[in-house]
């Protein structure tokens, strides 16, 4: 207000005081003493703990949580700060300010925690301290890693995934969605059988949480039962063990579908025969002969369920030899599609006949003449699928072509390894049964899953690509080799770190 009528005015300054202790020249405070003998006189981490035991369990890396909780953490992670802190008694007479991990030897068996409290003292005055706790880890195996290792079999509640179908595509990319969820760390055991894969767990409720992971994934049902284990009379108490029986749908990516009358008719009479697109917790289906496309979500399919009329282990590979673009592109759910005539013949005809067939494609925009294609042969197929003979009077067509084929490009680069990988569940494996046909079969589906990742972008979105550090590029490798062959870029790989490396490299 001086100031704005123009008068003048005194500014005001704050002196400074001696100390009433030691004498050195210092800011005034309630107390008349500096920092350094306020400490002297008060400490106020006098009644604060300073040293105190954790349980840990080595095998799930769990810390107990009084009673019987047990919680997960890694070490420096914000989880075992909070749990740490939350250990601490009659912090509540002093205001936290601040909280960091100081580091120790990892076989140390201790950690240590640096915080910073205030606290008002002498007359008011506000005093700052900081403190180191030292927390002591002893070894101590849960309940359910306990009951591992005195019988591994013990389980409570198992989860079985099953899919009847003859490949096991949809199980490749159901294990790389698990790894990246870190969907089965609660797993006791994982074992791996002909039509899908067996999961074990102590705990009914891990189970359940299993079970609700993959049915956000893929197009599930789920059946449950139990079976009593156990019956204490005297006490009255009852163990059950628990099976929940997966189905996943046998519809897969890249499916010839030929819809049932009245599915088609709810779906706004699309199709009959269409093509399986994409597959999560629904169906997305497209007509490639007029670009018309559909959803399914779960109740919908099962409440008329169906099978494929053809899958893409009798894909047949043709050549292009014309293409006369009709359409111009469309953009349906992040997918480019334009609708073409074009003329193919297929590869395996070359020196036996001239048979030419004539068909209409939504890959108008990624073939040209020359270019090599897989679809699916109708004039040859012998179909008694049940859905179709409802359609009386359908006239099939020759060829349906599903996408773009790269295996004449990809014969330059057969047996020259891949700049990247991927991570796998540990899983018991059952061999009974099998011979050598079926494990060249098993690397020959996780091979043609490999390529659908390469091709395929938005398979890549969901997954998580390492770079392979033994990769090494050859200097003789020619810049033509494997050209326009679908690779995946540097950038979407992740950097596989290893904490052995780590240390490896920091002794150096």
């Amino acid at each position: 207000m001086a100031e704005v009528l123009g008068m003048f005015t005194v500014q005001q300054t704050i002196g400074n005081v001696l100390c009433c202790k030691c004498g050195i020249s210092m800011q005034p405070n309630a107390a008349n003493m500096c920092a350094k003998c306020l400490r002297s006189e008060v400490d106020i981490t006098e009644d604060l703990q300073k040293h105190v035991v954790i349980i840990h369990c080595p095998e799930c890396d769990g810390y107990l949580q009084p009673p019987r909780s047990w919680i997960k953490a890694q070490l420096e992670s914000k989880e075992l700060l909070t749990f740490c802190i939350k250990k601490l008694k009659n912090l509540n007479k002093v205001k936290l300010v601040n909280t960091e991990f100081i580091w120790t030897e990892p076989h140390s068996k201790r950690i240590k925690i640096r915080l910073k409290v205030q606290k008002e003292v002498l007359n008011g005055a506000v005093l700052e301290q900081s403190y180191i706790v030292e927390y002591v880890v002893q070894d101590q195996m849960c309940d359910p890693c306990s009951k591992v290792q005195v019988n591994p079999d013990q389980w409570v509640a198992a989860v079985q995934l099953r899919q009847h179908v003859s490949h096991r595509r949809t199980f490749f990319y159901l294990e790389q969605l698990i790894i990246k969820h870190d969907a089965a760390n609660r797993a006791i055991k994982i074992q791996q059988l002909d039509q899908g894969i067996d999961f074990f767990f102590g705990h009914r409720s891990h189970a359940l949480k299993f079970v609700d992971f993959v049915s956000r994934m893929v197009l599930v049902r789920t059946r449950n039962a139990k079976q009593l284990a156990s019956h204490d009379h005297k006490s009255n108490i009852v163990n059950y063990k628990y099976t929940f029986s997966v189905e996943i749908s046998p519809v897969c990516r890249e499916d010839l579908i030929c819809l049932p009358p009245k599915v088609a008719a709810s779906l706004g009479n699309i199709g009959p025969l269409v093509i399986c697109t994409k597959v999560s917790n629904s169906i997305s289906l497209l007509d490639p002969f007029t670009l018309r496309h559909c959803f399914l979500d779960a109740d919908q399919y099962w409440r008329a369920s169906f099978k494929p009329l053809l899958s893409s282990r009798q894909l047949v590979e043709y050549v292009v030899l014309d293409v006369d673009v009709v359409s111009e592109e469309v953009n349906i759910g992040g997918s480019k599609y334009v609708l073409a005539d074009i003329q193919v013949a297929r590869v395996s005809d070359f020196g036996k006949n001239d048979t030419i067939f004539s068909v209409r494609t939504h890959l108008g925009h990624l073939l040209d003449a020359g270019d090599y294609a897989l679809g699916y042969d109708l004039y040859r197929a012998n179909s008694n699928d049940f859905e179709l003979e409802k359609y009386k009077g359908l006239v099939l067509p020759e060829v349906i072509l599903i996408k773009k084929s790269y295996e004449e490009k990809r014969q330059k680069k057969r047996g020259k390894p891949r700049s990247w990988k991927l991570k796998s569940l540990n899983m018991e494996i059952d061999n009974s049964g099998k011979g050598k046909d079926q494990e060249q079969k098993m690397n020959s589906e996780y091979e043609h899953f490999l390529r659908d990742l390469e091709e395929n972008p938005d398979m890549r979105f969901n997954i998580s690509l390492y770079r392979d550090k033994e990769y090494q590029r050859s200097e003789t490798t020619s810049v033509a080799d494997g050209e326009d062959v679908p690779s995946i870029p540097l950038e979407e790989l992740l950097a596989d770190i290893d904490l052995s490396d780590i240390d490896v490299e920091e002794d150096a």
